[in-house]
């Protein structure tokens, strides 16, 4: 009875959720910033000097925001009634805090420090930009931060969201944190992950870089709703379309969530053993902040696959569909334990119920193939399949989004297979012997409960009987 309710309990959340599209959207309203009539903007490439930057798959961060830096100045130029400086023109060393008493000499308007990403395992890909927690400075960075994210999408890139981080001393990074000291507003601009192979095609030449400053210097235009006479364009109307802030207060969507999502649950809705695919629905929620990624373990929680792009979420819009359905690739010859973890924009995860699948998947190919050939085979589910690993009993240990590769030991006779298939056929005989036991057990309950209710309706009726005669 307690193992009914809590699947009816479970049944009823999952309708309940299936019902929420969680969102986060705001209206449309003009530019909350004033400026006067002539517009300083700087430009901060970061890094420099000995301050490398990220270093990771040959890059060299303080070169690439060089490059994007100079290409954004060149664009910006061309825009009227604007001034345009750079903190740094060529590799050198400069503090954080002299970037930002830079900005103030010239009294910017604005002070953009441009930059390329990378996480700590490599995993994560997309843009995303961060920006000031006090008011007046975090409806500004909001706004431009809806203009820039809608440039990276255009070109194709995941979104990681407009986002504050406080530290011990206030805004956590530096540059914005001696910026607002002065009284300057500055966001940081993170293009995209050097160390993730869906972000790389995006950064690997110069040219691309550029292409990002060019991208910079056309979200700032649309922000302030710039005209160019040189470019023939005018974004005049751009800057009365943007997000809803207050410059009293904090954008709630910008703060950072301190807890993971709220609720994470899997379903299994088939499975085909001869294509080794597992069908599941995926119910997740978080009530502070979109949920961004998922990754899914095949072996019970020991190793994910890489991240996935959460189907359906949208944050320009700020809003993501809280169920969906996807197909997993089992691997060949173990009984996978399927748990799913999803993250939201902090990347703080929840991880789902687990499920078993008790039978072992083999293709109709892996018997058809030599011992030789099999030894020296990759079944691949994928043609990207990056970030594979097995170890000696070729058990998978890390996999790419939704695959994952297994090398089948083959090795092994035909006698043993036969063996192996037998202990299967036993283990399933065991398994229906014991449904069997258990329904007879129930039955048999059921029977006895039966013959004393008809023993107690018997002798009521006897004493009954008795006392009428008398």
């Amino acid at each position: 009875m307690k193992i009914f309710k809590k699947i009816t309990f479970i049944l009823c959340l999952t309708l309940f959720l299936s019902g929420i599209n969680t969102s986060f959207i705001s209206q449309a309203e003009p530019l909350v910033q004033n400026f006067g009539d002539e517009l300083v903007i700087v430009i901060d490439p970061g890094h420099g000097g000995e301050n490398l930057g990220t270093i990771e798959n040959g890059f060299e961060e303080k070169t690439m925001t060089l490059v994007t830096a100079k290409a954004m100045y060149e664009e910006l130029i061309q825009y009227d009634n604007v001034m345009v400086f750079m903190t740094r023109t060529d590799d050198k060393d400069l503090s954080l805090k002299e970037r930002a008493e830079f900005a103030a000499s010239v009294e910017a308007d604005f002070l953009f420090s441009l930059h390329y990403n990378a996480s700590e395992n490599h995993t994560h890909f997309g843009s995303e930009i961060w920006i000031p927690y006090g008011p007046p400075f975090n409806a500004y960075g909001y706004q431009f931060g809806y203009r820039f994210m809608e440039e990276m999408e255009d070109m194709g890139l995941f979104l990681r969201g407009i986002k504050t981080r406080l530290g011990d001393k206030g805004d956590y990074y530096g540059v914005i944190r001696e910026s607002v000291a002065l009284s300057i507003p500055a966001v940081i601009l993170e293009h995209c992950h050097v160390d993730e192979a869906r972000d790389i095609p995006y950064c690997e030449t110069e040219e691309e870089w550029k292409e990002f400053g060019k991208r910079d210097a056309l979200a700032v235009a649309k922000y302030f709703g710039l005209s160019s006479q040189a470019l023939g364009v005018d974004y005049s109307a751009e800057s009365l379309t943007l997000p809803s802030a207050n410059a009293a207060t904090v954008v709630q969507s910008t703060i950072r969530d301190e807890t993971s999502p709220d609720v994470c649950m899997i379903e299994l809705l088939d499975t085909n053993y001869e294509t080794g695919e597992a069908l599941l629905t995926v119910t997740a929620t978080d009530y502070d902040s979109p949920i961004i990624y998922y990754d899914y373990s095949l072996d019970g929680g020991e190793t994910y696959c890489a991240p996935i792009a959460w189907p359906g979420v949208d944050l320009l819009k700020e809003q993501y569909s809280d169920t969906f359905t996807c197909s997993i690739q089992l691997p060949e010859g173990v009984q996978p334990e399927i748990i799913l973890r999803a993250y939201n924009l902090a990347d703080l995860y929840i991880e789902s119920n687990s499920i078993s699948i008790l039978q072992e998947f083999w293709s109709k190919d892996t018997y058809g193939v030599t011992n030789k050939e099999a030894d020296n085979s990759v079944i691949e589910t994928e043609a990207d399949m990056t970030n594979v690993v097995t170890d000696s009993s070729n058990q998978p240990k890390r996999h790419s989004a939704g695959t994952l590769t297994f090398t089948p030991a083959m090795s092994e006779t035909t006698e043993t297979e036969e063996e192996v298939s037998f202990f299967a056929f036993l283990k399933l005989c065991l398994i229906i012997a014991v449904l069997v036991f258990f329904v007879v057990l129930v039955s048999q309950s059921i029977n006895y409960r039966r013959r004393r209710k008809r023993r107690r309706q018997r002798i009521k009726e006897l004493e009954n009987s008795r006392n009428h005669r008398r």
